[in-house]
């Protein structure tokens, strides 16, 4: 298949899935290598970008989406009535840090790293597709442990956890 025809098919892909794509899936349909894909999928994301649309592609991990752009989320809410969501508490957002930099944790750890009962909190952030169970412990009463969603990752505007910021810690022992 000649390259344009593989953009598209790519493109078309990506639109009717709704969901990211991973990009294993997306050569193994179109019969080409992991690279291919990811050259095509990477030049789709450069071209929507100049396009100034209001629909861009954005690459989460090792899957692709297409999603709106951010300057447009009023006039979405707005014509689909959807809530705006309210913004994270401040036990919200310590949870969820703690889960992206710590991943995968139990809750247990949260409470212990917190010193408080986050039952609650981690209901929220898995019912807001922020984080999600990722398996069980081998421990004595299984416990579950939680990760972060690739919905968090469109959230914070970033493709793959290594994007997140170095904790304050972590610069004060690089500059030493």
């Amino acid at each position: 298949m000649e390259e344009r025809k593989l953009k598209n098919a790519v493109e078309a892909v990506i639109f009717a899935s709704g969901t990211p794509v991973e990009l294993s899936r997306i050569a193994q349909a179109l019969h080409i290598g992991a690279l291919q894909a990811m050259s095509i999928c990477d030049g789709l994301v450069e071209e929507y970008e100049k396009a100034d649309r209001g629909i861009r592609i954005v690459r989460l991990n090792d899957s692709y989406q297409m999603c709106t752009v951010e300057e447009y989320a009023d006039v979405i809410r707005e014509v689909m009535d959807i809530k705006r969501n309210a913004p994270l508490s401040q036990a919200a957002s310590e949870v969820l840090a703690i889960i992206a930099y710590n991943q995968p944790v139990t809750k247990a750890f949260v409470e212990q790293v917190r010193g408080v009962d986050c039952s609650g909190v981690v209901s929220s952030l898995v019912a807001r597709q922020l984080i999600e169970e990722k398996g069980r412990l081998e421990l004595p009463g299984r416990p579950l442990v939680y990760g972060t969603t690739e919905h968090f990752l469109r959230c914070f505007h970033i493709s793959s956890l290594g994007e997140l910021p170095p904790l304050p810690n972590e610069e004060a022992e690089e500059e030493a």
